[in-house]
């Protein structure tokens, strides 16, 4: 017999911080970082990581990040993949929401990925949000325009234009592919 969600138990981010191994927490239910992303997805991680610092040495005001806590109430912390921060972050985890988010699909994220955390961004006001598939080569890019998500395309060999606060980022996604 499956528990419905009201009858699952909710978590806080005290209970969060006490947990051993990698966690998200999304309205009170804890999501498994597990197992461990693969080689590819690390690889993808890294080649955007690496453009978006690129891209941003002249931008005094923005900044490339990878995972790190993103606590958005007492009871939803999450870690993107990689994103761009317009504001100087203050203490060990994020309070505001990241101008751009990259998340890339692995089997047991997908569902997450392009459901719960396309609702969680658009709902916190993430500028933007690229939905990497690395089984298809694909990025699926949304723009937030009046409060919800529009797609701008599937980007596979495509340059997209990000114009963050205060600086514009040409990001070249023929270049995270394997």
């Amino acid at each position: 017999m499956q528990l419905t969600e009201r009858e699952l138990p909710q978590y806080t981010y005290e209970d969060y911080t006490n947990w051993e191994g990698r966690w998200e927490l999304i309205q009170g239910i804890p999501y498994a970082m597990s197992p461990s992303p693969s080689y590819t997805h690390q690889r993808i991680s890294q080649k955007i990581a690496r453009l978006l610092d690129e891209a941003l040495d002249d931008c005094a005001s923005c900044q490339a990040v990878l995972p790190v806590d993103w606590k958005i109430s007492d009871d939803t912390v999450v870690q993107p993949d990689n994103m761009v921060l317009c504001y100087q972050p203050q203490g060990s985890f994020l309070i505001k929401a990241p101008s751009l988010i990259f998340e890339i699909l692995s089997p047991s994220t997908s569902s997450k990925d392009r459901i719960t955390k396309f609702n969680l961004y658009e709902e916190e006001g993430v500028d933007y949000y690229c939905i990497v598939d690395p089984k298809t080569g694909t990025a699926k890019v949304y723009v937030l325009r009046d409060g919800r998500y529009v797609k701008l395309l599937d980007a596979t060999d495509e340059t997209v234009t990000f114009t963050l606060k205060g600086c514009v980022v040409d990001f070249d996604f023929s270049r995270i592919w394997e």
